[in-house]
């Protein structure tokens, strides 16, 4: 069972991220990871772990022949020249026929030998009917879905045994240095049970799906149906769960990514106590702190750490504990915001309810606020479009035409029917605003701190930012259903 996506960057080839599925053994292990040079032979230790690497077996319902691209991804979709040509993610794996089932595998691994509970990846058994296990020695156990994380791709289930089963512990996955030696189990291609080994190649990579993304990256041979498999450190504790792979063929590469075993355990704790997985929320949209938006917020020189805040959504906790667009959050209970992405998994680390102090800094002063967390909620889709139509007036420094938010084109950008501001109605290819991503249908609700409800307001903060001999002006600017703040060099007129 695969899930393959694929993206282009820039320079490069189209190359595809394949969500991998395998089988994985493992046994009772050590708890920490100490770095050890490459053995001699792993033979020993895949004798120690395999015992509990399994097979997962999921069967869904055979869907329609003709699978809508654009119930997922929609029509025009990157994915979708991708999916014609190897597969949609969402078609079913295996056997078909009227009235059968398709039949996806997997991976797996037992960690608690009583109780019978199995990790594997969330996309190995998700939209499954049924699903089952099947150990090194042949034994097949119906299995029970206990909980999903779609977030960190992690599954929990349980099977009931007369006999204990082998089992293996998580270690720290913290103590994972890059250039350690890992080895990874798994059933890649439905071949079976095989081993591949390679070394800790990056940490804290994110390959776009979530902002709680941070897996660890290595060159251990990763396959389709590697998914769910153990990462092991050399001592035979479970470092990480293999979840994807980096590929331009759907085979290995030599990049592959694991979920940590420090980010599976307290998901899989939560899966095993509630069936869900609680996490914080403020109710924020944040962006990095680069050094133009540095400079034109008067942060100290060189200053990039933290996440600013672009947004505050109504009636959420970071609204009512006071936090403000503008505002820098530079640590959460004392601990350090060094980049923007830390705060999303530092925050989903709470569960709801729990008090945080929160340090920001506000108009070069820093302050602490106290937040009562709440609970994340499913994803929110909004979007908004529009063709900046109006009286236009403006240009010059930013090199932007701008036009008044009418009752007419707030309707069009989806905006409450009073909504304020200046409207980007065209720009300059060559000027510097093109050059900040700004585009046509933008909203321009503050200039510099202060808000905007016309487009002279922004023509005054361009004017007041020039008397100041600013460099720059910062922009916050309302685009499809959200906020970001953007800093935009001033030219000659």
């Amino acid at each position: 069972m695969t899930a393959p996506l694929t993206f282009r960057r820039a320079g490069t080839r189209r190359a595809a991220l394949l969500l991998a599925a395998a089988g994985a053994s493992l046994v009772a292990v050590g708890q920490t990871a100490a770095a050890a040079p490459m053995p001699e032979t792993f033979s020993p230790l895949v004798e120690k772990v395999s015992p509990a690497v399994v097979t997962i077996t999921a069967e869904k319902a055979v869907r329609q022949a003709t699978d809508d691209l654009s119930e997922r991804f929609g029509q025009g979709s990157p994915f979708e020249e991708f999916f014609r040509r190897f597969g949609h993610p969402e078609a079913p794996q295996g056997p078909r026929g009227p009235g059968g089932k398709a039949v996806g595998l997997g991976s797996g691994f037992i960690i608690d030998g009583d109780d019978g509970y199995v990790v594997t990846n969330n996309h190995v058994i998700d939209g499954a009917d049924s699903v089952s296990i099947k150990l090194t020695d042949g034994t097949s156990l119906d299995a029970e879905i206990i909980g999903t994380d779609p977030k960190t791709d992690i599954a929990l289930l349980k099977v009931e045994s007369e006999e204990d089963l082998p089992f293996v512990s998580f270690g720290d996955s913290d103590g994972l240095k890059v250039g350690d030696w890992v080895m990874a189990v798994g059933n890649p291609f439905g071949l079976g049970g095989t081993v591949t080994a390679g070394i800790v190649s990056a940490r804290g990579r994110a390959i776009g799906n979530d902002p709680l993304d941070d897996f660890i990256q290595t060159d251990a041979a990763i396959n389709k149906g590697n998914s769910g498999g153990p990462m092991f450190s050399t001592d035979g504790a479970v470092m990480g769960v293999n979840t994807a792979i980096y590929s331009p063929n759907g085979g290995s590469v030599g990049i592959g990514f694991a979920v940590p075993a420090n980010v599976a355990k307290p998901v899989i704790a939560q899966l095993k106590e509630n069936g869900e997985v609680r996490r914080g929320w403020l109710g924020v949209s944040i962006q990095p702190v680069t050094p133009e938006i540095a400079e034109a917020m008067n942060l100290a020189e060189g200053t990039t750490e933290g996440a600013l805040v672009s947004q505050v959504s109504a009636d959420t906790p970071a609204m009512g504990a006071g936090v403000e667009a503008g505002d820098v959050i530079t640590a959460v209970d004392g601990e350090p915001v060094e980049e923007m992405r830390d705060l999303p998994r530092m925050i989903a680390a709470y569960k709801p309810g729990e008090t945080v102090d929160l340090t920001v800094l506000r108009d070069g002063e820093e302050k602490s606020l106290s937040v009562e967390l709440g609970k994340l909620p499913t994803q929110q889709v909004a979007s908004a479009e529009g063709d900046g139509q109006g009286s236009i007036e403006g240009k010059g420094e930013l090199g932007l035409a701008l036009a008044p938010v009418t009752p007419e084109l707030a309707e069009q950008l989806g905006l409450d029917a009073d909504a304020e501001g200046a409207v980007i109605a065209q720009v300059d290819p060559t000027g510097p605003a093109a050059e900040r991503g700004l585009r046509q249908g933008d909203v321009i609700v503050k200039a510099n701190g202060s808000t905007v409800a016309k487009p002279q307001d922004v023509i005054d903060a361009v004017s007041a930012a020039k008397k100041a001999e600013k460099d720059s002006v910062l922009l916050l600017v309302r685009r499809d259903g959200g906020e970001i703040f953007v800093p935009v060099a001033l030219r000659s007129a």
